[in-house]
């Protein structure tokens, strides 16, 4: 397996894994990611500036099984979200997320950011899992209202 960033390329690919994974969740619902306006053009998105990374897991074969990045949620307090951490169903149960969480983590840090924020929903059984597992401490609630958190019950943090 191998992480890297994002290319035009990819972007079907995760749209693809995202959506599979919201709906299999009942998430398929206005407020979140199965939403967002910017699937079709997701490395545009994250190259458009050195504040946001996204990084793709690239199977043996050159599929892509999953990704995650990072973007400003707060430049003010040095806090960054962690965005769209998917899986295929194909690619879970091999340490998967946590090395995207690490990388993503890494990158954040380069990019000057002292903590990692995560809006995620009690249906993502495996994100209630892994967040605390990767050392993110669940808030009673989220930090500041954003585009998600109407729609999100899970809020977690991490100094990087």
């Amino acid at each position: 397996m191998l992480i890297r960033p994002i290319k035009a390329d990819d972007n079907q690919a995760i749209k693809k894994i995202l959506r599979t994974d919201l709906k299999a969740a009942h998430l398929d619902i206005p407020g979140t990611a199965y939403f967002d306006d910017n699937l079709d053009t997701l490395n545009e998105f994250y190259d458009a500036s050195p504040q946001r990374g996204y990084f793709v897991v690239e199977d043996d074969n050159g599929q892509i099984v999953g990704g995650a990045g990072f973007a400003e949620f707060d430049l003010d307090t040095g806090i960054a979200e962690l965005q769209k951490l998917y899986l295929d169903k194909s690619a879970t149960g091999h340490g998967l997320s946590y090395k995207l969480i690490n990388t993503v983590e890494d990158q954040a840090k380069k990019a000057g950011y002292k903590q990692l924020y995560i809006e995620t929903h009690h249906n993502l059984k495996a994100a209630l899992h892994i967040y605390p597992k990767a050392g993110f401490t669940r808030l009673a609630g989220p930090i500041k209202q954003s585009h998600h958190s109407g729609a999100m019950d899970g809020f977690y943090i991490k100094n990087i």
